[in-house]
């Protein structure tokens, strides 16, 4: 038994270490700041229920909004394999705008009346959720390009490194991303464990303060990214004089570490559908036309699968075929509908979910997906992307039954019987743990594919390409998630916080309808995307 403990150790954990290469710290840092990001996530969920009077189908609206710049990445992907020795500028612009963004809801958190007197409250905030994204998705495009660089070509005596050492490697620095990004959730995590301990019982003058400092301790997120692209350059240079030492001239240097790229010129097919893109989604929204958002999401899925399918020309036909069903079951699988915010306003109206409690189902959740890609990285690495989706859409609907168990009384009949243990949040805490390890598995063999199979020279853009297409699914979710709160009306008390009478009074009748259809399209959409694929005779990563 414990050899057996011991040989899966070694295979799942420590391997993964030995694999670590210094090499692979620049992108991880920049990886670790998209993670850190979701530092004040609790801080803006009660920032946005107790001062805001956002309705939750406006809050679905605007996270469609804030999805449409990852759609973007394929341009900003091209545009970095063209300024490939000059990428650096980029991550330094994207964080400008993420401090930007931060800046403002510091602003709002600690000087509302100063703020208010420039524009509304809810239209700083409204900039601020479309900042952030702009500035983490350029961060995340050249994130994705250093991951090429961050590989050796060469070991140290200066030989290049055989094919399948390099693939292995591809893997297992595509894992590490993901460690990254769910390790700045975790650190997150703790953070706010100990920030929000006890802040329920505050005075709503203590708890802004709390919520300020949050928001000014996410001005690290920034220095964190850019701190990445410092030492890329730092071990780039110490790699020449290494290699220099040992008397490799210059052009051969540039022959040993840099990828080998093909004479690449601007590929006008991206540049110019992305800037019709853009101003297609920018016309369309400026105008506000009743379906807006709709005919952007046509137009812009029409856009990026034409230019898609003109990058698509580089591969091979198995090759094709292999990205293309990959990049529907992604698509669908991602594009899910879910409950919304009336989800996480009913869980602290109703069941008395906290700042604190919160704060530590998030470290639960973080720590949890952070061993999930230990546990499953064995099962990532064997298994197809449909084998992989099937697994986790049947996972997922199973694990989204105990919340609306809970919305029909299953809290109160558990408690019941139990003498009180197994509560809401017991049960909460259980699920959470279940369900957590489930949510980075599918995108990285995925990521790990088109790192080992793209051509040289458009990583970056191949990267984008497939990025562009699947997070455009999330803005789909986004739409979906409008649609369905729409169908089905959720409200959270809001109170005039001059007052404190009720402006709009809280209604979660209809909440158990929203969660059951989100639970049955979450099942059928999936395994309707797989069959389509193999009707196709398409095949997955």
């Amino acid at each position: 038994m414990l050899t057996s403990i011991r040989h899966w150790l070694d295979r799942n954990i420590l391997e993964l270490g030995r694999e670590m290469r210094l090499s692979f710290l620049p992108p991880l840092m920049v990886y670790v700041a998209a993670g850190v990001s979701g530092l004040t996530g609790i801080v803006g969920t009660f920032f946005v229920k107790e001062h805001l009077g956002l309705s939750a189908a406006f809050l679905a609206a605007l996270g469609f909004w804030a999805g449409i710049p990852w759609a973007l990445k394929m341009p900003i992907g091209h545009l970095v394999d063209l300024i490939w020795r000059r990428k650096a500028a980029l991550v330094w612009l994207g964080a400008a705008l993420i401090a930007g963004s931060l800046l403002i809801m510091y602003g709002l958190v600690a000087e509302p009346l100063r703020m208010g007197k420039v524009m509304s409250l809810e239209a700083w905030f409204v900039l601020s959720a479309l900042l952030s994204p702009v500035g983490y998705v350029i961060q995340d495009v050249v994130a994705d390009a250093m991951t090429v660089e961050a590989v050796p070509r060469v070991d140290e005596h200066g030989q290049a490194l055989p094919a399948e050492t390099r693939r292995l490697m591809n893997t297992t620095l595509q894992t590490l991303g993901r460690v990254a990004i769910i390790g700045g959730g975790v650190l997150v995590s703790l953070v706010n464990v100990l920030m929000f301990q006890g802040v329920e019982t505050l005075p709503q003058t203590a708890k802004v303060a709390v919520y300020a400092q949050v928001y000014g301790m996410a001005l690290v997120i920034p220095l964190v990214s850019v701190a990445g692209v410092l030492l890329a350059s730092l071990l780039r240079r110490r790699e020449e004089r290494r290699l220099r030492a040992r008397g490799f001239a210059d052009a051969q240097l540039r022959a040993l570490l840099d990828p080998p790229l093909l004479p690449l010129r601007p590929n006008w097919w991206i540049l110019g559908g992305s800037a019709l893109f853009v101003a297609f989604s920018l016309s369309v929204g400026l105008a506000q036309l009743e379906f807006g958002q709709e005919i952007i999401f046509v137009g812009s899925f029409a856009i990026i699968s034409f230019l898609m399918a003109r990058l698509l020309r580089e591969l091979d036909e198995e090759s094709r075929r292999t990205l293309l069903g990959t990049a529907i079951i992604i698509f669908v699988f991602r594009a899910i509908p879910g409950p919304g915010a009336g989800s996480t306003w009913w869980m602290i109206d109703v069941l008395g979910f906290d700042q604190s409690f919160l704060a530590r189902l998030s470290l639960l959740a973080s720590v949890l997906t952070l061993l999930g890609l230990f546990l499953f990285r064995r099962f990532m690495g064997e298994r197809s992307i449909a084998h992989i989706v099937a697994f986790l859409t049947v996972a997922g609907t199973l694990l989204s039954l105990p919340t609306l168990g809970m919305y029909h009384g299953l809290h109160e009949w558990t408690a019941a019987h139990t003498g009180g243990l197994v509560d809401a949040r017991f049960i909460a805490l259980i699920d959470t743990a279940l369900e957590s390890p489930l949510g980075q598995i599918a995108m990285v063999p995925m990521l790990a594919w088109i790192a080992n199979s793209a051509p040289a020279g458009l990583k970056a853009t191949y990267f984008a390409v497939m990025a562009s297409f699947t997070n455009l699914a999330l803005s789909a979710s986004q739409l979906g998630t409008k649609y369905l709160n729409e169908l089905y009306h959720v409200s959270r008390e809001v109170r005039d916080p001059a007052s404190n009478a009720v402006k709009v009074a809280a209604d979660y009748g209809q909440l158990g309808s929203l969660f059951l259809t989100a639970i049955v399209l979450g099942l059928v959409l999936p395994f309707a995307a797989i069959w389509v694929t193999r009707l196709c005779r398409l095949r997955s990563a």
